[in-house]
């Protein structure tokens, strides 16, 4: 008799755990033309599965991720359940086509398999294993203080609940968060459903410290963010007796406004007056962050000062609540942007959980259900209000968009042409790094040159002289090597002509590159005078081996302490 045990299982459970630790056989292929700033952007936008994506990023990002949100398919019984490609037995296979149900009788009834169906005698199964290995090779790339925030809602909450103990550790359970997300559904069979839930876990409870909301405060109403003060404001102009221009002229002269507008200390519309401050101190100011305009209903400026709170037993911050009532969804932000998409996030909601989740000002934000890129939207406007670096890793499925849907009519082939359109959009009226490189999932890069004796033929073996895919180009080759060498897949990238070369520089000194074919001595002794770290060629850049070993002594010589790569 087997021995009992308290444990989350399902068909497909023993393979999830399985494709979580198989290597991918997958490559990131850049695509600057999809790009924005390609060359100088810390942000990534990753188009592809997210479970092969995920497993590419192991290496260059185990340990650095701070925070992960990530809202998954709510498994309602029209999600779409991704269908991984799993090397199964043929019973395994037989279980994974639904050819069991979910206590293992034989089911000869096949679904829809894109749709999970409540009709599929394996709906929970199915789901289970979708997010499983997703979620098991995320916790890799959580820093020790990271935490990771899952939106659910109740037909997989408690299932999921489990499975992030399992994952996670019970122990580091942080918080199950209710948002009222909806008015009220009042389509439900019972009760009008007006929640969703977030489940928070992180990496290490012990090493976690969340982040505090700011009390208010009735004297000092307002709280700068760049100085963690609160403040209050008064008006910049003088009032009062000698507030004209002619009773202090020194003191009547244009400040410039956030749009770069003159400001002039007006008493009215056509009545001058004078600023309380000479040019010097109001110049200081300035710089120092102590002036506020506020932009009236005319388009006009006013100059306010700030007036910060003083610091004695001042008490600036209180717990976040589990309980979140005050956002609503994202429909209106995108009406705005003019991007059609169904039943969006929130900007407002990541901001909030950024803020718990106490994120630096240089930390990484990662979303492997990117949607209509919600999360990458709030690390922007998050970044323009404080002058953060924070940076974001999107990665989303290039599902297609339905012929008959608005996004498709307005141009919208996939979810990933809103997903970056919504960034480039959003991020023309905020400050900071608002580009991202784009990078998609595809095969790797060479060539299949595995076959068994009987399987060759001369001319085989002559195709098979060049062992990288005649579609890649230099750029792909540099980021198969990025990924392998477990570099940041966000350093900055330049080329250049040398004679007639193209050498890639990646980094500061990180890599330098050349893929031409016929490189002479000149351009090695370039290349390893530079004293990268990483010397990167390609096999077919030599004429043959004596040249490739003649070259090799000359960088020897020049750039002892680089590595030497050939592909």
């Amino acid at each position: 008799m087997s021995q009992e045990l308290y444990e989350l299982t399902w068909p497909g459970k023993r393979e999830a755990v399985i494709e979580a630790g198989r290597p991918s056989d997958k490559t990131l292929r850049p695509c600057p033309e999809l790009s924005r700033n390609f060359d100088t952007t810390q942000n990534l936008y990753i188009e592809g599965d997210n479970l092969e994506a995920l497993k590419i990023l192991q290496k260059s990002y185990m340990k650095r991720v701070k925070m992960i949100y990530i809202d998954p398919p709510y498994n309602t019984g029209h999600d779409f359940i991704y269908r991984d490609d799993f090397s199964q037995s043929e019973l395994e296979s037989q279980e994974s086509f639904n050819l069991f149900d979910e206590s293992g009788a034989r089911n000869f009834t096949l679904n829809n398999y894109r749709e999970n169906s409540r009709a599929n005698p394996r709906f929970h199964s199915d789901w289970l294993s979708m997010i499983y290995p997703r979620l098991k090779l995320a916790r890799n790339l959580l820093s020790d203080d990271g935490v990771i925030f899952i939106s659910i809602d109740d037909n997989e909450a408690a299932n999921l609940r489990k499975i992030c103990d399992e994952i996670f550790g019970e122990s580091n359970f942080i918080a199950q968060i209710a948002w009222k997300a909806r008015s009220g559904r009042q389509d439900s069979k019972f009760f009008a459903v007006i929640h969703e839930y977030i489940l928070c876990y992180a990496s290490n409870a012990n090493s976690f410290i969340a982040g505090g909301q700011v009390k208010q405060d009735d004297s000092y109403p307002k709280y700068d963010n760049k100085a963690q003060r609160f403040y209050k404001t008064q008006l910049l102009r003088k009032w009062g007796t000698n507030s004209r221009r002619e009773d202090r002229p020194n003191l009547f002269y244009a400040i410039k406004a956030p749009d770069g507008s003159d400001v002039y200390p007006m008493l009215s519309d056509t009545k001058e007056g004078c600023w309380r401050w000479s040019q010097d101190t109001m110049k200081q100011a300035i710089e120092d962050g102590r002036v506020e305009f506020q932009q009236q209903a005319n388009g006009s400026w006013i100059a306010y000062e700030k007036i910060f709170a003083p610091l004695d037993g001042e008490e600036r911050t209180k717990k976040y609540t589990t309980w979140i009532d005050d956002i609503s969804n994202g429909t209106d932000t995108l009406k705005k942007l003019q991007i059609p998409f169904d039943y969006p996030k929130s900007h407002e909601l990541i901001t909030r959980l950024m803020k718990m989740s106490n994120v630096n000002d240089d930390s990484i934000i990662l979303d492997f259900f990117a949607g209509s890129s919600t999360t990458a939207h709030a690390v922007m406007i998050l970044n323009h209000e404080d002058g953060g670096s924070r940076k974001f890793i999107m990665i989303q499925i290039p599902e297609l968009c339905s012929e008959s849907s608005e996004a498709f009519k307005a141009g919208y082939k996939t979810i990933c042409d809103i997903g970056r359109e919504r960034i480039l959009r959003a991020g023309e009226n905020l400050s900071g790094d608002t580009g991202f490189r784009v990078l998609r999932v595809d095969s790797s890069n060479y060539r299949n040159v595995y076959f068994t004796p009987e399987d060759l033929t001369q001319e085989m073996l002559d195709d098979l002289i060049e062992n990288i895919k005649p579609d890649r180009n230099g750029l792909d080759l540099l980021y198969g090597t990025i990924a392998g060498l477990g570099l940041s897949m966000s350093l900055k990238y330049s080329c250049e002509r040398v004679n007639s070369f193209t050498v890639h520089y990646y980094g500061d000194n990180e890599i330098i590159a050349c893929f031409d074919g016929n490189i002479n001595s000149e351009l090695v002794k370039y290349i390893a005078d530079k004293k990268s770290s990483c010397i990167l060629f390609r096999d077919s850049c030599f004429g043959d081996s004596n040249i490739m070993i003649n070259f090799e002594q000359i960088i020897k010589h020049y750039a002892p302490d680089s590595e030497f790569i050939i592909l």
